[in-house]
């Protein structure tokens, strides 16, 4: 059991910043931390998440029961819960709504692959969820279909959740991912992108894996195109995710 103490300062920490970098608005976005095997820590409904204290967060069990906290769990951590019974492995999620990211979960805008080296590494494919009403169930097992292969999706209209072993590392992922949209916008307004070559992607693919950090490209029955949205792209589709601004690679 890690120090309920600092947990909470972190998550609160982690608040702080993604309210500093307008990631959240008024009282949007939840971060939560596992404490227990089947208990989490997570931040309340209707408070600025720039302003917590340790104070106000909330402990809940597995089924999302609230178990102690004096402010009502947010219902969006239902979601949080999906991603920690399928991933034992990962400690914090963090999901807010970078402006830029979500632009492209508005618009149904597939992530452009194959871009920047520092991307491929640390996020990969980045997936577009199914559009469910926040708050319930149906809504909370839309990261189902992507949440054991990846760190980091979008959620349809909605905005961004990542996961990992702390609440840093959880809430770095989706900084990574805005400011790449930010600078995918940039491009945009001077021209095409000019997408890396597929050896140089699997010259990427390869150090990723010597980092230890995983990437379903990785796997012996991978024969997509590795610069190309096909680990996730035909579930997306389903969905209604279609490039429009950012054609994929064609040579």
């Amino acid at each position: 059991m890690q120090d309920v103490h600092e947990l909470k300062e972190a998550i609160c920490e982690i608040g702080r910043r993604i309210y500093e970098r307008g990631f959240v608005a008024a009282n949007s976005g939840n971060i939560s931390c596992r404490l227990t095997v089947g208990e989490v820590l997570c931040t309340p409904t209707m408070i600025s998440k720039g302003f917590m204290r340790p104070d106000d967060l909330c402990l809940i069990d597995m089924t999302g029961k609230q178990l102690s906290g004096t402010k009502r769990r947010s219902s969006e951590a239902l979601m949080h819960l999906e991603v920690f019974k399928a991933r034992p492995d990962v400690s914090s999620v963090v999901h807010c709504h970078p402006p830029h990211a979500t632009a492209f979960a508005i618009v149904g805008e597939p992530i452009p692959q194959a871009v920047m080296p520092e991307v491929e590494v640390f996020l990969g494919e980045v997936p577009i969820t199914k559009y469910e009403t926040p708050g319930g169930r149906e809504f909370a097992e839309t990261v189902l279909p992507f949440v054991a292969t990846t760190n980091i999706m979008l959620l349809a209209n909605h905005g961004a959740v990542s996961y990992g072993p702390t609440p840093e590392r959880a809430y770095w992922l989706t900084e990574i991912l805005d400011q790449y949209c930010r600078i995918l916008l940039l491009t945009r307004q001077l021209g095409p992108l000019r997408h890396l070559p597929a050896d140089k992607i699997a010259e990427l693919l390869e150090e990723k894996k010597k980092m230890g950090f995983a990437d379903p490209r990785h796997a012996a029955d991978f024969h997509g195109d590795n610069r190309a949205n096909a680990v996730f792209g035909p579930t997306c589709a389903e969905y209604g995710v279609a490039p429009q601004a950012f054609p994929p690679p064609k040579d």
